[in-house]
């Protein structure tokens, strides 16, 4: 199935995409590809919210908001191979079973998969701005996020695959 389906069809059923996923091929390159992607789509979201600070902001021109953006991306790959590493030691310590690798496909996928809504989050604080649109389209991200996130944890560290 195309990455673009399979993120469809997480929206209506994460934990089937989740199994799906975890039953391929197991190599690292696909997690990697899967935050390479996520961090690449969330670089572009914030684009439309850049351009809008540099048209109100004129002293910090949109080159350089843009260069610090994808740094602040770049560096946070490490952050979420750490946060997937404690999402699955708090599984284990919940009595998981599963290993390091499906915890990072799970946590991979699930920013992944909530990307469409980003890039919606990303348009809202480019047109709408800073106030309570964007802090309810903020909240539903990140409420859509912990949903694929631990939909696929739970089938990581706590079903039997064959």
């Amino acid at each position: 199935m195309a990455v673009t389906d399979d993120i469809v069809a997480t929206y209506r059923g994460p934990r089937a995409v989740m199994r799906r996923l975890l039953a391929g091929e197991r190599h690292e390159a696909r997690a990697l590809a899967y935050l390479l992607a996520a961090l690449i789509v969330i670089f572009i979201a914030q684009w439309p919210a850049m351009s809008r600070a540099a048209f109100l902001e004129p002293d910090v021109p949109l080159t350089q908001r843009m260069v610090a953006a994808f740094l602040a991306v770049l560096a946070a790959i490490p952050a979420f191979y750490l946060l997937a590493g404690a999402g699955h030691l708090a599984a284990r310590a919940a009595g998981g079973r599963g290993d390091f690798f499906g915890a990072r496909i799970a946590l991979f996928w699930a920013l992944l998969a909530v990307t469409p809504m980003m890039l919606l989050q990303g348009l809202v604080a480019a047109f709408i701005g800073p106030g309570s649109a964007l802090t309810a389209t903020g909240v539903v991200v990140f409420a859509v996020f912990l949903w694929f996130w631990f939909a696929g944890l739970r089938v990581a560290d706590f079903e039997d695959r064959q």
